[in-house]
């Protein structure tokens, strides 16, 4: 069994992005390849890098990691939805608003995950996660939908999702203003990344 990771590189004026810290980290479950790929957080050619990674891979799974700022734990995306909407520029300087992903395509789509279980099993490794209903209308939900569009037109035997991460303790610091950011230690994050992948590994394994 194949699983494709992939995570962003750092944004918003950061020098470091806890998604992809936290992926390089990561090992392969036991009796899978596992293949890792950095993205740029920006729109549109994240999608494109991504299509053309699932094209050269063919994963059976393929995981999205992103950071989400002031979330307090770790967060497996149930939906991605058709529309950027960008409060921030990308690292390309695009700010898209009120734009479709795909233009025509359906409005939104549910992740090819076991969303909740998933949420379960990084909670059982003592690390705070929780089913996330937004992904937001950034790079992150655009990759995500792009994801679940490819699986729905070409992929239909792949499974795959979006999970968010929280912040790292010393960008909480620098990010905060009146009020303290939730964090967490990178070695939290990859352990409750690790759970969650190791539990997906064989729950697919099961059914192979």
């Amino acid at each position: 069994m194949k699983i494709l990771l992939t995570a962003f590189d750092p944004f918003g004026g950061e020098p470091i992005n806890p998604a992809w810290e936290a992926v390089q980290r990561l090992r392969a479950p036991v009796g899978t390849t596992l293949k890792k790929l950095q993205l740029p957080t920006v729109f549109g050619l994240s999608g494109e890098l991504l299509c053309q990674a699932l094209a050269r891979e063919q994963p059976d799974l393929t995981l999205c990691i992103g950071q989400a700022a002031g979330r307090p734990a770790i967060t497996p995306e149930r939906i991605g939805v058709n529309l950027m909407d960008a409060s921030i520029p990308d690292n390309a300087g695009q700010q898209p608003r009120e734009q479709p992903v795909i233009p025509g395509a359906p409005t939104a789509y549910f992740a090819r995950l076991p969303v909740r279980p998933l949420a379960e099993a990084i909670a059982g490794a003592g690390v705070p996660a929780a089913v996330s209903n937004s992904a937001g209308l950034f790079v992150c939900n655009q990759l995500l939908f792009r994801l679940l569009h490819e699986m729905e037109t070409r992929y239909p035997a792949m499974q795959g999702g979006f999970v968010h991460v929280p912040c790292l303790p010393e960008q909480a610091e620098r990010l905060k203003r009146d009020r303290p950011i939730p964090s967490l230690p990178l070695g939290d994050i990859v352990r409750g990344l690790q759970a969650g992948l190791d539990w997906l590994a064989g729950q697919m394994g099961l059914r192979e």
